[in-house]
């Protein structure tokens, strides 16, 4: 034995023009929690594996899943210009494009989706990082990662739904604990929540979503679009608001951002956008900080 780690060999994908990715644009953006870049590699936990990647123009060097599991993953199955074309018309989404090209909407797991964003409400990153790490830590299997690190898979709902409101609370959740512990005692006894609520149109699916505890209509949207793949939603942060106004001249961000004006601007954004408004909300959250000080 020579004590060293053994370090598995990279897959390699070589995806076509048609279908480009910008792979730290993805994993940056602000849509998932529990990826890390070390150098030029990512590594993250998803479906219970650890995975790494590392892209290197149309290459995809990948370690801990199929080839098929990532293209599905990184929704690198559907053309970019069938998505593009959904959204684009006006110079500014354009000008998104033409600078972040290649961002995807990964395709998440619709419980983890919706307990990272029960946690995401009025958190930073890092913050809701470590939230979700202290559940998954607390509930989630353990996996060995290929440098012998110990990470954690996302603990299921029936895992999630043993701890008590006490031991959720000890993973730092604050006002979101209850929320929490509520909606997975209610997830762990339905089963069959998330494709029921996949079949539903959007409208019905969202105030399905909503009858949760804890989950109002950014929660929602956010679930929607990244947990669900449905592309019409468009979730309304204090930046994208910002945006919106800047732009497009809707809502005011200088007054608190009421039910009704949250309405008004997903409600535009979807008609203005069309079908993937959500990726049009992804582009331009992308590129938030050229708006920033205008």
């Amino acid at each position: 034995m020579t004590g060293r780690t053994e370090i598995p060999a990279h897959e390699v994908l070589v995806y076509e023009p048609a279908y480009p990715l910008n792979l730290d644009a993805t994993l940056s953006c602000g849509q998932l929690f529990r990826w890390k870049k070390r150098g030029d590699t990512w590594q993250g936990v998803v479906d219970g594996r650890v995975i790494s990647l590392c892209q290197d123009g149309v290459r995809l060097s990948f370690t801990g899943c199929s080839e098929a599991f990532l293209i599905s993953y990184l929704h690198l199955d559907c053309a970019c210009d069938a998505i593009v074309s959904g959204f684009c018309g006006d110079p500014h989404i354009t000008d998104a494009v033409r600078r972040i090209g290649g961002l995807r909407i990964v395709r998440q797991d619709p419980w983890e989706c919706l307990i990272s964003y029960i946690c995401a409400q009025n958190a930073n990153i890092p913050f809701i990082t470590r939230m979700i790490e202290n559940l998954c830590h607390a509930a989630g299997r353990p996996i060995k990662a290929p440098d012998n690190t110990i990470r954690y898979a996302f603990p299921t709902p029936e895992a999630l739904a043993t701890l008590s409101l006490e031991e959720i609370r000890g993973c730092s959740l604050g006002y979101r604990a209850p929320y929490i512990h509520k909606t997975t005692a209610a997830i762990a006894a339905d089963p069959g929540w998330a494709e029921r609520i996949r079949k539903l149109p959007f409208e019905e699916a969202r105030r399905a979503l909503q009858a949760y505890p804890g989950i109002g209509p950014k929660v929602a949207d956010c679930v929607l679009l990244f947990g669900f793949q449905k592309y019409e939603s468009f979730p309304v942060d204090v930046w994208i608001r910002m945006i919106m106004h800047r732009l497009y001249g809707i809502g005011n961000p200088e007054k608190s951002l009421t039910p009704a004006e949250y309405e008004r601007i997903r409600r535009f954004a979807q008609e203005h956008f069309g079908p993937y408004a959500g990726y049009a909300q992804e582009y331009l959250f992308a590129v938030r900080e050229s708006y920033a000080d205008e």
